[in-house]
């Protein structure tokens, strides 16, 4: 190294150059080819192992590793590359040249952390698109735990890269932020509730991407389409989309029909107001009602329909007497589930008993605003 800056001088003095400008032309002359040869060695390790990974990865029957070690991971690999060359080169280029050795160390050492940072993220982010065979909520839990891994080497890359631009001990800066951290967690108040519910959120299995649930309190009623960790948006059924945080669903209620879109039926709970007046015996026993038999033919009926699952429960029974009449209930569960579908077929099933109820003598209640009740 000190032929090759002897040979620097000698031609820069060979060229005209004067004795007192030969050093400042010969630094940046090492500069220069500094630069170049870290060039050329990310050139080169782009050249060398973004066709070594992809020969890897296509030769494994695995296919988590084509999605971690693509190529865009591959190339944030190469970019250290540099980094390293220029690590080790400075100490046999600029030993006669301190402050500018220095300087140059910093600054290799903050975009060194920075591409390893940037490594990180990339692997963070390829990990969140896995598509792993355990359930949406385990999926949903790795996706909330990639991105705070993530805030957390953003956060720690900036107090690092700022310590050694300031040539100070990260460990120092680390200490005191410590004393500002209660400035900080008041600033970051919402954020850190809300990083902390989308935790639980998921890590308990209380909702998932594709989850249908209804929020009252928020007006949100439709399918959950993203989850984040500061928001969860849903997509209502008039295709509006409504963002509400995670601390509200932790800390409220909220309906999550999934168990109702996986279960074997969809419930129908319908009510038929009977007028008191239109109740009587069938025979002179008085031992059976028109009522009594209606309910008994309804459920047989109910249990030889193809669209009921005569699985799980079904039945007709009375409620507790209202002035409107006495309240007939109807329950079962249809094996549509599709909500359009769904309603068609409860509605079918309905207008028969409004019907039928006719035929046993029965009359529905009906009352007209402003005026006098009726009976049809």
């Amino acid at each position: 190294m000190e032929r090759i800056r002897l040979l620097v001088e000698h031609l820069m003095s060979y060229c005209g150059v004067s004795d007192k400008a030969v050093h400042v032309v010969a630094l940046l002359l090492l500069i220069a080819l500094t630069g170049l040869l870290a060039w050329l060695a990310d050139g080169l390790a782009l050249r060398i192992f973004v066709p070594l990974a992809r020969k890897f990865t296509t030769r494994t029957k695995a296919a988590w590793d084509d999605i971690v070690f693509n190529e865009r991971a591959v190339r944030s690999f190469c970019h250290l590359a540099p980094a390293i060359v220029v690590w080790i080169i400075m100490p046999m280029f600029f030993y006669d040249h301190p402050v500018a050795g220095n300087w140059i160390g910093r600054l290799t050492a903050a975009y060194f952390t920075l591409a390893f940072t940037r490594l990180l993220l990339t692997l963070l982010s390829n990990v969140q698109e896995l598509d792993m065979q355990q359930s949406s909520y385990v999926r949903q839990y790795i996706h909330s735990f990639c991105g705070v891994m993530k805030i957390l080497c953003v956060f720690i890359a900036v107090v690092v890269v700022v310590a050694i631009l300031i040539n100070k001990n990260p460990m120092a800066l680390f200490a005191g932020l410590g004393a500002t951290s209660a400035i900080l967690m008041l600033i970051f108040k919402d954020t850190i509730e809300g990083l902390v519910a989308g935790i639980r959120l998921t890590s308990a299995e209380m909702v998932a991407v594709g989850d249908w649930i209804t929020v009252a309190s928020a007006g949100a009623d439709g399918i959950v389409i993203e989850i984040t960790l500061t928001t969860v948006k849903i997509q209502n059924f008039d295709n509006t989309i409504v963002t509400i945080s995670p601390m509200t669903l932790v800390n409220g209620s909220f309906r999550n029909w999934k168990g109702m879109q996986q279960g074997a039926g969809r419930r129908v709970t319908r009510v038929v107001y009977i007028d008191f007046r239109s109740i009587h015996f069938m025979d002179e026993d008085k031992t059976t009602t028109n009522l009594g038999a209606y309910r008994t033919a309804m459920e047989k009926w109910l249990g030889e329909n193809p669209l009921v699952n005569t699985d799980m429960t079904f039945m007709v029974r009375d409620k507790e007497a209202t002035q409107s009449g006495l309240p007939v209930e109807f329950y079962f569960f249809l094996k549509e589930k599709n909500w359009t579908d769904w309603e068609h077929q409860s509605a079918s099933i309905l207008e028969y008993a409004y019907a039928k109820a006719q035929d046993y003598g029965l009359v529905i209640y009906q009352q007209f605003p402003n005026q006098n009740n009726h009976s049809l």
